[in-house]
């Protein structure tokens, strides 16, 4: 088990506080219209990359996940730069301004996604699993999903094959108590995801995830275990969103006073008092990483800004394989 010190809690208050900040100039740029179409902000739910990542072998490992999908990614080392200006469109992002929030992606930091189909990423993190035991990477897919997600018939069928060829991947549901606007409770006839690996007798185990600590020694066990060669693990990653679903999400399924109770586990301020406590810095040296994340995330924004938008061919050339575009040759010929 790899060690939680005095570094490593530091880099996680410094991750998290970035990332939250990220995430809140987000839906300000958001309401300016400079992202357009859907934006789902991950506030509240940080502790689980930052738990992940630090267990991760991340020169060999990967991660592929939904739509909530801006901060996973940083966690594996892709330049909160290029994603800043995915999310507005911009040619410098991640998938040259053509995938937008839902689609951040990093074949040089293994990070594959960035999904809009709902549970679409779970057989998908199996094959790159598959393909790590083919090819003998020694790499360990970690494949996030949403309680909502973890209803798909999809899963089922990714869980029974993934046990029978024993793939070395890690399936992680994060569950944040709401499916859009529907409760766990109201999805089936327990709350407990986690019991959905039972039936294929795979590992599986509810984790504390607003704790980085937590999480990060259940992820290290279920990483070791798929890269001995002994299969997936199921972690059912308990946490809460402290926004909407999504931007057009006036949250009508839950109380203020709910929000803020869970408020009270909150990932950083948990971070922050344990610093605090083992003296691992003071008040003020803590609040300077605080200034440091606003200046990092208005320097994103400086970037995307200086950014051009991709030029409008490009639009063609990642629809069609065939040059001459036929079926737009057609449209325009009247045929």
């Amino acid at each position: 088990m790899k060690e939680f010190s005095q570094d490593v809690y530091l880099q996680w208050y410094k991750d998290m506080e970035m990332w939250r900040r990220f995430e809140d100039k987000c839906r300000s740029l958001y309401l300016k219209q400079k992202i357009r179409g859907f934006l789902h902000l991950y506030n509240g739910q940080e502790a689980i990359p930052a738990g992940f990542a630090h267990a991760m072998d991340l020169s060999k490992d990967s991660m592929i996940t939904a739509y909530r999908c801006h901060i996973l990614p940083m966690a594996m080392g892709v330049d909160p730069k290029r994603i800043m200006a995915e999310l507005c469109g911009k040619a410098t992002g991640t998938s040259g301004g053509m995938g937008g929030s839902m689609h951040i992606f990093s074949k040089e930091h293994r990070f594959y996604g960035g999904h809009g189909i709902v549970g679409g990423q779970i057989p998908l993190g199996a094959g790159i699993a598959f393909a790590d035991k083919y090819f003998g990477t020694g790499g360990v897919n970690i494949c996030y999903f949403g309680d909502g997600a973890s209803r798909q018939g999809s899963l089922h069928e990714t869980f029974n094959m993934a046990m029978n060829w024993k793939l070395p991947v890690v399936f992680v549901v994060e569950n944040n108590q709401y499916a859009m606007g529907t409760s766990v409770n109201r999805t089936a006839n327990h709350d407990d995801i986690y019991k959905l690996g039972l039936g294929y007798e795979m590992p599986c185990l509810a984790v504390d995830a607003m704790d980085p600590e937590k999480v990060a020694e259940v992820a290290f066990e279920a990483i070791e275990r798929a890269r001995r060669g002994d299969g997936p693990t199921f972690i059912e990653a308990r946490t809460y969103r402290y926004r909407g679903h999504s931007m057009s999400d006036a949250e009508p399924y839950r109380t203020k006073e709910e929000v803020e109770m869970h408020k009270k586990d909150d990932p950083i301020e948990l971070v922050k008092a344990r610093i605090l406590s083992n003296n691992w810095a003071t008040e003020t040296e803590l609040e300077s990483y605080v200034q440091d994340a606003r200046v990092f995330v208005d320097e994103c924004i400086e970037f995307m800004e200086n950014s051009p938008y991709p030029e409008v061919d490009k639009v063609y050339e990642y629809v069609y394989e065939q040059e001459d575009y036929p079926f737009l040759n057609q449209f325009e010929n009247g045929k």
